[in-house]
């Protein structure tokens, strides 16, 4: 390996570690325990994971229909209204936005974006 590489190596586990030290993801780290170990909040997302799997059930079988969809849309609604899960969203997208800015920040002397899709090389 060389010493180029090396330092590059280095450089990116600076910033791993920078990231993982950023008040973006302790907050973020520190409201998904906190949905973790709440019993209501994981009721609640249990009660939804099953009513969306029965949703994509039936939508596979043909037999969705309007109402089986608000059901779940409610479901969803409730738990993203729940303080715990409120703290844990914001807490993601604030994370989400420091990254982008981040991939940014690497991406554009590259004119590179790496955190997009990946695409095949040399295509027309």
């Amino acid at each position: 390996m060389s010493v180029e590489t090396a330092s590059l190596e280095d450089l990116g586990r600076e910033l791993g570690e920078k990231i993982a030290d950023s008040p973006e993801h302790t907050a973020f780290r520190e409201a998904s325990e906190a949905v973790e170990n709440d019993a209501e909040t994981q009721e609640a997302i249990k009660e939804f994971e099953e009513l969306r799997h029965q949703f994509m059930l039936d939508r596979e079988a043909g037999t969705a229909d309007r109402q089986s969809m608000r059901e779940v849309q409610n479901a969803q609604e409730e738990l993203h209204s729940m303080p715990l899960m409120e703290e844990y969203l914001e807490a993601q997208e604030e994370l989400q936005t420091k990254l982008e800015a981040v991939n940014k920040a690497i991406s554009e002397p590259l004119a590179v974006d790496f955190g997009g899709e990946a695409g095949g090389c040399c295509q027309d």
